[in-house]
Order: C-alpha cells, then structure tokens, then sequence
C-alpha cells in the first residue's frame, strides 16, 4: 500500500490555486465583455482585471520565480513544480490577454463611439491636432520627460510597475526607454474640439512627440509599449508550508538580489528579432516575457473621465440608513435591548463612524479596543480614535505592519495613533491579525458593559464602498466576553484565550469547524436534516476539501459561495456528488464569510473574517461569532439565501473550470442578487 500519495494523484483531487485563481479573473473579464453591463463599467472590469494580473505577477509568479532558484531537495518537500506551474499560468495569461485585447477593441470602444466618446490614436490626428498635442508636451510634460539609456555593459532598472516607450537608436543599436505613464498629469488627453469627445492616450501622444525629436525621427509605429512586474517579498504562508521550511527556503535565497524582473509585457506587434535584442538588453528569459497590447497600466481607466454623464455607468445605489441608526438615537441604548446586523456597501458605514465618534465623546466610555489590517488613507473612522483618547479614553489598536502593499500606511497611521497617546501594537513574527473587530466598554447602572463589533470586512471607508460585506453589533455577555478576551490575548501573547462562543483561529477554529461538518455527516447517517452552505473568498485548505468530499460521499448536501479561487473540484462522481458551487462577480466585490450547518433541524450560523485557507485557520488571529438573535439569523440567512438564488450573475464553478453563468430553471424569476439584497434591506 502507498503510504504517501504521489502530487499526481494529490493534484487529481485539488485544483491549483493559481490556475484557478487565473479562472476567477476571467470572469471578471467576462463582464467587462458582458454588453447588458454599461460601457464605463465595462472598462473599470478592464481596469480590475488589469490591476489583479499585476499583483498576481508580482506575488504568485514571483514566488514561482524564486522557488525555482531554491535547491532541489527543498522543493520536492514542497511538492511543487514551478517549472510547469508557470508554464500553465503563462499558457493560460496568455489566452486571456488575448481576449481582453479583443474586448477593448472589438467590444468597448466601438460602444464608446456609439456614445460620442473617442479614443483618438496618433494615426487620426488632423494637422491641427498633432500641433496642438507638441505643444500641450512641452508646457505640461517635457520638464519631467527623461530618457533611460541602457549603462554600458549592464542593465536599465525600470521601476516596477512602470510603463515605458522603447525604440531601438539605429546608429548606436542602443535601446532608448522613456517613461510613458508615470509622474504625468493626464493619462487620458483630452483633444480640443466640440459636437463629440475625444481623448488620446499619453503613449500615443508621446509617441508622435518622439518620432518628430531632433536626432531621433522614428516612425511612431516603431516605438513600442514595455512594462515590467518586479519581485515582491516571498509569501510562502499562504501555502500552508510550515515555518521551519519557509525559513530554510529564506536561507536558500539570502544571497539573491530583490525585485528581480516577474514579467516583461510588451507590445506583440514587435518583431521576433527586437524582442529578442530587449531581452537580452534587460537580463530575462523567455519564460519572462507576456505580449501584450498597445497600452498598458489598464488599471488607469478606473480613472477614465466620463463626459457624457450617468447614462454610461450603473445606476446609482445610495448607501441606505439603517434603521436602528436614526438621527439622534443612542446605538449604545439600541444595543442594550437587541443586536444589530449591518450589511456593506448597501448600508452606511458612516453610521459606524459614527458610532466610535459618539463612543469619543460619551463620558462613559471608559475603553474602545480595535484591530485594524487595512486603513483608508484619508480616515474619519482613525480621527475618531484620536479623538477618543485625546479625550481621556483608554484606546489600544492593533495596526497589522504585514498587510500587503498597505504596510506603509498602516504605520503612518500607528505613529498618528501613538503621538495621541493611543496604546499601539503591531504585528507579531509568523502570525498576522486578520480579525475585523471592535470592543468598546462603557459605564452602565455602576458596572461596566462591553459591546462588540464583528466584521468580515476592513475598518475602511474606501473599501467599505465596494466590498459586500457584514457586521454583527451586539452587547451579549458571552460573546464580548470571549471578544475581550482575544484582545487580551493582542496585548499580550502569553494569555491565550479561553473561548467559550466565538471560533478564533489559531486556537479553535478549525476544530471546531471540522466538528460541525462530522456532526453533519452522522447526522446525515441517522437521517437527521443534514447541510453545509459556506460562502467565502476563496476555498484552499486541504483538511477541509478533505471534510467536505467526506460529507459528500455521506450524503450530506454541500452548497458552495466561493467568489475567488476554489482548489474543491465539485460535481466529480464518485467524489463530490453532492457538492454545488456557484460564484457572484458584480458590481461590488463579494467579500463576506458566512458559514450555516444544518445541525439535525436546529442551524447553526457563523459570519466573520476567516476562509477555509490554511492561513486562515491556522497561522492568522481570525475571529467567527455565532449568530444567535432570532432577527439577526433570519436577516444573515435571507442574504445567504438570497445569493444562493442568484441566475444572473453566479457563474457555476464546475469540475472543467469553464465558467458557465448558472441559468434560471424554467419559471424560476431572474434574481441579480446584489440588487436583490440592496431592495431587501430598503424595506426594513
């Protein structure tokens, strides 16, 4: 008998994250192609999709990139094989950046110009035009305008991220690079005229500015787009690998220079021999370079100005009052007779602003404890809290200095906190803090009262915009007790928690989780009401892909929201017959985490800030409450039922990874359940 299953026969029952990752972007780029979606929606999912292949080159295949300079015997006790994993993710990038081409030009500009929108190449400029264009160069960009010039015998460093102009000097056979989108006003021109509105992509600016310089005179159709992706630091926790490994792998890896070159996305209509000479010119290897279109930075049309008004972009949705939180009234008061559920965007999240600006100014708050992973640049929510302890409130925080790319801000904002005198702490080594809540005490009749705050989404006004997300507000002793106590456990690691209600990983979560799903299983076995529904942003965790094929050969009905990448391979007969999974791609972005066990008749339901991924439940502070409140669990449940419902935007994640949008059974009413929800909520 195999005692240790062989990667391949491992691989036959889990998706690979990053390949299914790849399949999550692409239905995003499905609605960019979708034309009932309004056109400047579709080029913002342009834009998202754009902006998501960024960070997935400089995080995922960096890893891969490294992991391949690792020695041998290493990333065999990975199981990993970054040679072949980068090939398919390279394979398959490719395709897709294909197809976003397509939509851009096939697709949405020509929706733009049945709108009177333009966007005017170099090749469409009358006389009047290019002359306009040289001058508006020289007053508004040539003072910041330099060239790169490749360093004898070695290699330019172009910043990550950047987008460059390259043309090839035909005396010297230099490589020139000019930087083409950053430091720039404008990326999207607008060209003088009236009746229609017409805009001209920098580069394309640019490029009839440098055909015509002194010394150069290169036709404008040789001069081609570049940008590259660069190495960010090694995340290795998302993988579950153990940390004894990860810090042999760092060992292995001391001695190699940081942000080397991921990706080198140039233009495809460049000839095979000039690509080549690039190449070289900049150090890479094949496997390094992507084509790509003309433009890159699409994530710069999120910013697209839109002159023609509402008609070209979804119709507004107005964050909605909730109606515990009138004008005037006491939340803490509304808080000591009944819990509170608040759904975001559909909901305001000024109203919890507001909540910590009226816990800053009430003379009985003694204490507001908070754990923050990602914080708005500009932030009525942190003001609060400075304002709460210039006050006389006892505030500690809890800032995560390792929350990818938001680790500068977030310690900006800690020094804030700390000149106010607010007690800050920050990360701890190898665990981060992921949790979303909040526990203010407060004098009540002569005693102290706690109220807590839990969240599946950031304390941050910008994301709290677009994400859909939930909180639970409540007063109830057991489960601010076991808050307190977690935050005990963030002010000092020596006092792990003793729970009692709450899940909070590392401690409890996982085994607690893989207790209601074995319930679920002999509950099934004894012909009880049996059911798992999980809603999450992403499906990864062996362990639990593991429970859930078990609940599924037990008859148990295993009903799946997974948003992002999902490695569960469902519907394979034999495996996971009774395993469901859809995923909504809409306006807002899914982000909730709401998990509902059947339990024999009796439904148990948790929402909070964990996925079923094994950082989640095993390597970051993550906090899950029970939802108890008669009210409270109806509402929650109304929302999961309602996304479960979803015919229009669910897209069926199934065995083949095709992303077929899941169709409405005949006589079933269309249900879009964002604005199900939103309609939901507006009749409270």
């Amino acid at each position: 008998m195999e005692k240790h299953p062989t990667p391949e026969k491992q691989q036959s029952r889990y998706r690979h994250r990053d390949i299914d990752w790849l399949r999550f972007n692409e239905r995003v780029l499905q609605e960019a192609e979708d034309p009932d979606v309004p056109v400047f929606e579709r080029l913002r999912f342009l834009a998202i999709f754009s902006s998501n292949l960024d960070e997935f080159f400089r995080v995922r295949v960096s890893k891969l990139r490294q992991l391949k300079q690792v020695d041998k015997h290493l990333r065999k006790r990975l199981s990993m094989r970054p040679n072949k994993t980068l090939k398919a993710i390279l394979s398959e990038v490719h395709r897709q950046q294909e197809a976003f081409g397509r939509i851009y030009r096939e697709s949405i500009l020509p929706a733009l110009e049945e709108r009177d929108v333009y966007l005017v190449d170099h090749r469409e400029l009358s006389p009047g035009d290019r002359e306009w264009a040289g001058q508006f160069f020289w007053e508004e960009i040539a003072g910041d305008f330099h060239m790169k010039l490749s360093p004898s015998g070695g290699k330019p460093f172009l910043g990550d991220g950047d987008s460059y102009l390259v043309l090839r000097d035909p005396d010297s056979a230099q490589w020139l690079y000019f930087p083409a989108t950053t430091a720039f006003p404008k990326r999207f021109v607008p060209l003088p005229g009236s009746g229609v509105y017409r805009f001209q992509i920098l580069e394309d600016l640019l490029k009839l500015v440098l055909s015509g310089l002194s010394g150069l005179e290169a036709d404008p159709d040789g001069i081609y787009s570049i940008k590259i992706s660069r190495d960010a630091e090694l995340y290795l926790d998302e993988d579950g690998v153990e940390q004894s490994l990860v810090e042999e792998i760092q060992r292995s890896l001391k001695k190699r220079s940081r942000g080397q070159p991921t990706r080198l996305l140039y233009d495809a209509r460049m000839p095979d021999i000039l690509v080549k000479s690039l190449r070289r010119d900049l150090g890479l290897g094949r496997l390094d370079l992507v084509p790509g279109g003309q433009y890159h930075n699409f994530s710069d049309f999120m910013n697209f100005p839109n002159p023609a008004g509402d008609s070209l972009e979804y119709r507004p949705m107005p964050p909605l009052r909730h109606p515990q939180f009138a004008p005037g009234s006491n939340l803490f008061e509304v808080l000591d007779r009944e819990d509170v559920l608040i759904h975001f965007p559909y909901q305001d999240f000024g109203q919890i602003i507001s909540w910590v600006e009226q816990a800053a100014a009430d003379p009985r708050v003694r204490s507001i404890d908070i754990s923050l992973y990602r914080i708005a640049s500009e932030s009525r929510l942190a003001r609060a809290l400075i304002e709460a302890t210039r006050r006389g409130v006892a505030v500690s925080i809890f800032v995560e200095a390792k929350a990818r790319f938001d680790e500068e801000n977030n310690l900006e904002w800690g020094k804030a906190f700390e000149k106010h005198g607010a007690r800050v702490i920050y990360s701890f080594p190898n665990l981060k803090v992921h949790s979303k809540v909040l526990l203010i005490s407060r004098e009540s009749n002569g005693s102290h009262r706690r109220y807590g705050y839990f969240g599946t989404g950031n304390f941050n006004e910008k994301t709290a915009r677009i994400y859909a997300d939930h909180a639970l507000l409540t007063a109830r002793e057991d489960l601010t007790s076991d808050l307190e106590a977690v935050f005990n456990f963030l002010k000092d690691t020596r006092r792990e928690p003793v729970l009692k209600k709450l899940l909070v990983s590392p401690f409890n979560t996982r085994a607690k989780f893989t207790e209601m799903v074995r319930r679920e299983i002999r509950n099934a076995a004894d012909g009880l009401p049996a059911g798992i529904t999980a809603k999450m942003n992403s499906l990864e965790d062996r362990g639990m892909i593991d429970l859930l094929y078990e609940a599924s050969a037990a008859g148990v009905p295993v009903r799946l929201l997974v948003r992002g990448f999902c490695c569960l391979l469902p519907g394979v007969p034999g495996l996971s017959d009774q395993i469901f999974v859809t995923s909504v791609v809409d306006r807002f972005l899914e982000h909730g985490r709401i998990y509902r066990f059947e339990n024999g008749g009796n439904p148990r339901l948790y929402m909070g800030s964990a996925d079923w991924m094994t950082r989640n439940l095993d390597r970051r502070v993550e906090v899950l409450v029970p939802v108890h409140s008669t009210g409270v669990f109806e509402e929650l449940n109304r929302v999961l039922e309602i996304q479960l419902a979803d015919n229009v935007k669910a897209r069926i994640q199934d065995a083949d990874g095709k992303n077929p949008y899941r169709p409405p059974k005949p006589g079933e009413p269309l249900v879009r359940s964002q604005y199900a929800i939103y309609n939901m909520l507006g009749e409270l």
